[in-house]
């Protein structure tokens, strides 16, 4: 085991904090510095889209709360916190990170955790215009809703933007949803069942536009219409961009590390630096026996990357690979979406389970080859949950 005398695990995040669990379950009992940009302690983003923005969450502990930890769990990390702080460069030479206020912090291991910020559209700054990625995001979205909006335009028809419409659409709220490419979810779901999810919309009382972009905003000091590509515009009280995310890097130019949208890392999580490694989704990891790399931004691989992290870290080089199948679950419109696996252009979609035509739930396998690559179910969490494991066990086709 490499003898750190202080790991530096950079974002307070799901990530960060399972490589903090990590490490401590693996037996370091060195010095631990969790850094966060915001002042929160480590919380669960999922609900942010959903269920806190449709009800009266507590952000904080309990059952109805987001925090991952409690005061018990975190006085036996026995972590230094140092929230409401911005990591601002990474010196590996002098083994140090240069924070917000000028302070360096010496470390000789390092856990990158910085996760991503939302992808932004290049328009004016108007009141009533929203991101969603942090509880603050969330916090000030939730408010605007029940502040009198009548109308909200969300952009973006990917999982957040569909899970927020879906939101807005529950609190009685007129919806309508854009999205540039001429069906959303493609390149995750493949045409086929991109177009059985994109039908949720209708059923949940919320309009979609596919095949148009946005040309500006309506307003003057705040939105009042939203203008689009083919002429029309789109009255609005609220405006949600959920355009995607890009990886919190920025601060790591110049460091060493090589950077492609992500930070990239080996199969075990370790960039070219073995006291060095990154989680989460700032995290670009090569995949066994292909040329990819691929950069996950999953709850799940967040959460299991963490600890795989922390072994090879510790280890000094890496021992054991992240290897667990990719598995995202969307919550819109009453429906339950699951996917796990590796599908790609040109895998058959099979139906096992239900009929999708008929509005109802079902169960899909994508194969290439006689052999299944991946699953997709829609309110069919148990016979879902039977078919992933049988995909984790299961050997993949080759040039996954």
């Amino acid at each position: 085991m490499t003898t750190f005398t202080t790991v530096t695990v950079v974002g307070a995040s799901l990530a960060g904090l399972h490589a903090a669990r990590g490490l401590r379950s693996l037996g370091y009992d060195g010095r631990l510095v969790v850094v966060g940009e915001e002042r929160h302690r480590p919380y669960d983003r999922p609900p942010l889209s959903k269920e806190f923005l449709t009800g009266d969450g507590d952000p904080g502990e309990g059952p109805g709360g987001l925090a991952l930890t409690d005061p018990e769990e975190e006085a036996e990390l026995d972590a230094e916190w140092l929230l409401g702080v911005r990591a601002e460069a990474l010196d590996t030479a002098a083994g140090e990170i240069r924070l917000t206020g000028g302070r360096a912090l010496r470390t000789d291991g390092v856990v990158i955790a910085t996760g991503a910020t939302p992808r932004t559209l290049p328009l004016p700054r108007l009141d009533g215009v929203h991101t969603l990625r942090t509880l603050d995001d969330a916090t000030r979205l939730r408010a605007a809703l029940r502040a009198g909006a009548a109308r909200v335009v969300v952009i973006g028809a990917g999982f957040i933007g569909a899970e927020v419409a879906s939101s807005c659409a529950a609190l009685g709220l007129d919806v309508t949803v854009v999205e540039a490419a001429p069906l959303p979810l493609v390149p995750q779901l493949g045409e086929e069942m991109a177009r059985v999810c994109a039908g949720l919309h209708a059923r949940g009382g919320a309009t979609l536009l596919c095949g148009t972009g946005v040309e500006g905003l309506r307003g003057s000091g705040r939105v009042t219409g939203v203008e689009l590509t083919d002429g029309r515009v789109l009255p609005a009280d609220v405006v949600v961009v959920g355009v995607g995310v890009r990886p919190v890097t920025g601060w790591l130019e110049g460091s060493g590390l090589a950077l492609d949208d992500g930070v990239r890392c080996d199969a075990g999580c370790v960039t070219a630096l073995p006291n060095v490694v990154a989680v989460g989704d700032v995290a670009r990891l090569a995949q066994p026996g292909t040329v990819r790399t691929v950069r996950a931004e999953h709850w799940t691989s967040g959460m299991l990357q963490g600890a795989v992290a922390a072994r090879n870290l510790l280890a000094g080089s890496t021992v054991e690979p992240f290897e667990a199948l990719p598995y995202f679950w969307s919550d819109q419109y009453g429906a339950r979406i699951q996917y796990a696996g590796r599908r790609a252009p040109g895998d058959s979609v099979r139906i096992v389970e239900g009929d999708p035509a008929d509005g109802g739930g079902f169960l899909a396998v994508y194969e290439r080859g006689g052999i299944s690559t991946a699953a997709l179910g829609i309110d069919r969490p148990r016979p879902f949950m039977r078919l992933r494991r049988e995909l984790a066990r299961a050997p993949q086709p080759a040039g996954r």
